[in-house]
């Protein structure tokens, strides 16, 4: 059972400015449906933490940077909140956040400083400690697959145990694949890849196939982000090192998403809108 989950949250969201100038992006509220299947909102992040807690995970680390407090707190219980819900006559919402809070205590949550930005593989670096000697997961806080049963999730647990892959990734077929990182490969099933190539926002798309910002690594990984050179503006990219481990014959899968899966993304103003 892969148990660790690693969400990266440390971008700066200066896309998003000035919303995220005191608000990490990836606390942003999302609409969604609460126990009672009421309209409510959430925090993006929440329904990240959430999604991967209903499917086995327990173990948590968050990547966060300056300013990022606020997801530190946020993931602390505050039962004395709790308590002034319920006096008002709240309820409802008090229980609501209680279901949340008890999820959070019977889970391990780890919060690592990343200083400074230095891109997404520097990131998932960072949680080198945390992931020992074990294959986990590691979701970008700023992006979530709506799928049922999360579906996207089992399926790719499932690739990678089957394969016994190195790296497994979720992937979907864009309309403008210069804004995304893209994968060449082999289709070996219905909607699973051997990963062959992967380029992040090339000027001539070897493929209209994204990199959906899911993924699953052993402890490989570090090595190879370790050997991968910064790019023009000095980060270290999460796909440069999935070419790294390519270009060590390692085996790496990618799986897409299904028909009626739909991609959350709040990284710029208008996929936030199209979001919401």
């Amino acid at each position: 059972m892969i148990k660790k989950a690693v969400i990266p949250a440390a971008g700066l969201g200066t896309r998003l400015l000035s919303a995220t100038k005191e608000q990490p992006k990836e606390m942003l509220p999302i609409f969604t449906k609460n126990a009672d299947n009421e309209l409510c909102l959430k925090p993006l992040l929440q329904l990240i933490f959430e999604q991967l807690y209903d499917v086995g995970f327990r173990e948590f680390c968050f990547i966060v940077g300056r300013g990022k407090r606020v997801v530190e707190d946020f993931f602390t219980p505050d039962y004395n909140f709790i308590d002034d819900l319920k006096n008002r006559g709240k309820v409802k919402l008090a229980q609501e956040l209680a279901y949340f809070y008890e999820k959070i205590r019977s889970s391990v949550l780890v919060f690592i400083n990343q200083p400074k930005p230095m891109g997404f593989g520097e990131a998932v670096y960072n949680a080198r400690l945390f992931a020992g000697e074990e294959a986990f997961l590691v979701h970008a806080g700023d992006d979530l697959i709506i799928s049922k049963n999360n579906n996207h999730l089992n399926r790719l647990i499932d690739t990678f145990r089957r394969h016994s892959a190195d790296a497994a990734l979720c992937v979907e077929e864009v309309r403008d694949p210069k804004s995304y990182g893209l994968i060449v490969g082999k289709k070996v099933s219905q909607k699973i890849y051997k990963v062959e190539r992967i380029v992040e926002k090339p000027k001539s798309p070897p493929s209209n196939i994204a990199v959906v910002a899911i993924y699953i690594f052993t402890p490989t990984i570090f090595q190879a982000i370790k050997r991968t050179q910064p790019d023009e503006n000095d980060e270290i990219q999460l796909t440069d090192a999935i070419q790294q481990l390519l270009d060590e014959e390692r085996n790496v899968y990618a799986v897409e998403l299904d028909r009626g899966e739909q991609r959350i993304d709040i990284g710029t103003p208008t996929s936030y809108w199209r979001a919401l």
